[in-house]
C-alpha cells in the first residue's frame, strides 16, 4: 500500500553488496572520462585557430561593382602572403557586396604609415570595415574552402557566411555550439574568432559544393524546425546578435 511498510528488494552500502558498492563508487569516474572523450572529439571537430586572418567587409559605391571586385584580383604591393586570399560575393543577406579574407600568417602589425591604396581604387568604396581574426592554418583553410589545387573543381561551391555576438557570458557556449559537427551536406567549414576590429565575436564560413546540396541542409534544418528543435533554437540561446549572407566565390 502507498505509504506502507517497504515492498521489494532494498539497496544497502554494506559488506553484503560489495559489488554493487563498487560499481556505484566507478560512476563519477566513468562520467568523468565520457566528459574528457567529448571534449577531445569537439576539439578534432574544430582545427586549432593558429594563424592571423584579415577579414574585410566591402560595399561598393553605385556603378563601381565590377571595379571594386576587379581590384580585388591584383595583390597590394605588401600583402604578407600574396596569393592566399579568398573573395566572396554577396548573393543574398546581409549589406555587404564582397567578403575578402586574407591570410596574413601567425602574426599580424599594424604601422602608423596608412597602406599605399591609390585613391582610384579608395573612391570605388561606398564603406567597409576591418577586423582581425585568428582561424586555422592556411593548409585547413584552403581545404575546407576547397582553393589552392582545389579551386578549378569546385567553382560551383556556394557559401554560408555568418557573424556572431554573443550574449554576455554565454561566449564559451556559442563557441561549442559553432564548433561541433558541421553541417551535413556542408563541404567545409571554418570558424574564426575576433581579435580587433568589427563588433562580432566569431564569424564562419560554411561551404556547400552547390546550391543542391545548400538547398537539402536547408530542407533538414526546416525538418527539425518544425518540431521545436534543433541548431535554430539553440543558437538563439547563445547570440545577441548575428546575420547569414550566401556568397559565390569570385578570388581565386
Amino acid at each position: 500500500m502507498i505509504g506502507g511498510p517497504d515492498r521489494g528488494p532494498r539497496l544497502t552500502f554494506s559488506s553484503q553488496n560489495p559489488r554493487l558498492e563498487e560499481t556505484l563508487k566507478s560512476i563519477p569516474i566513468l562520467l568523468l572520462v565520457l566528459l574528457m572523450l567529448l571534449s577531445v572529439s569537439a576539439a578534432q571537430n574544430s582545427p586549432a585557430r593558429t594563424d592571423v586572418y584579415h577579414v574585410h567587409f566591402a560595399t561598393a559605391a553605385p556603378g563601381k561593382a565590377v571595379q571594386l571586385a576587379d581590384s580585388f584580383k591584383t595583390p597590394l604591393p605588401n600583402d604578407p602572403m600574396p596569393g592566399h586570399t579568398i573573395v566572396l560575393r554577396h548573393n543574398y543577406g546581409d549589406a555587404w557586396d564582397y567578403v575578402v579574407i586574407q591570410h596574413m600568417g601567425t602574426k599580424a602589425t599594424v604601422e602608423a604609415t596608412p597602406s599605399a591604396i591609390p585613391s582610384s581604387v579608395r573612391d570605388l568604396y561606398a564603406w567597409h570595415n576591418d577586423t582581425y581574426a585568428n582561424g586555422p592554418s592556411w593548409a585547413e583553410f584552403t581545404r575546407a574552402m576547397g582553393i589552392g589545387d582545389q579551386a578549378s573543381k569546385t567553382s560551383g561551391s556556394e557559401y554560408v557566411v555568418s557573424v556572431y555576438r554573443a550574449v554576455p557570458a554565454h561566449r564559451d557556449q556559442l563557441e561549442k555550439m559553432l564548433s561541433a559537427t558541421p553541417q551535413p551536406g556542408a563541404a567545409g567549414n571554418v570558424i574564426m574568432q575576433h581579435l580587433e576590429g568589427g563588433p562580432w565575436n566569431y564569424l564562419s564560413i560554411v561551404r556547400f559544393s552547390s546550391w543542391h546540396d545548400l538547398a537539402t541542409s536547408e530542407t533538414n534544418d526546416a525538418a527539425q524546425m518544425s518540431k521545436n528543435q534543433g541548431p535554430w533554437f539553440d543558437m538563439r540561446d547563445h547570440t545577441s546578435f548575428h546575420n547569414d549572407t550566401l556568397a559565390d566565390r569570385i578570388v581565386p
